[in-house]
């Protein structure tokens, strides 16, 4: 299956919940990716900041390699596949 990270990152964000705090301000979260969470004054801006947390810590989980949730049948979870390199 062919897919590219914004089709991960979209399906992923379809999952965020976002309250509205007693203060008027919002919180966002998604329940699949542990600690992707982000406070804002409003819902737009929640949701952009929100976008923007995950975006990170896709990268820092794929860079320490932590296991990523898979979202909608796509798995970011593989080896790297490396071709040796034949000198000419």
């Amino acid at each position: 299956m062919e897919f590219t990270l914004t089709d991960y990152i979209n399906y992923t964000l379809m999952y965020a919940d976002y309250d509205k705090l007693e203060d008027g301000s919002f919180v966002g979260r998604i329940p699949k990716c542990k600690g992707v969470i982000a406070f804002a004054k409003s819902l737009g801006e929640c949701e952009d900041k929100l976008h923007s947390t995950l975006e990170d810590w896709i990268l820092i989980g794929l860079k320490l390699g932590h296991r990523l949730p898979v979202i909608n049948g796509i798995s970011l979870n593989r080896k790297p596949h490396r071709e040796s390199v034949v000198a000419v």
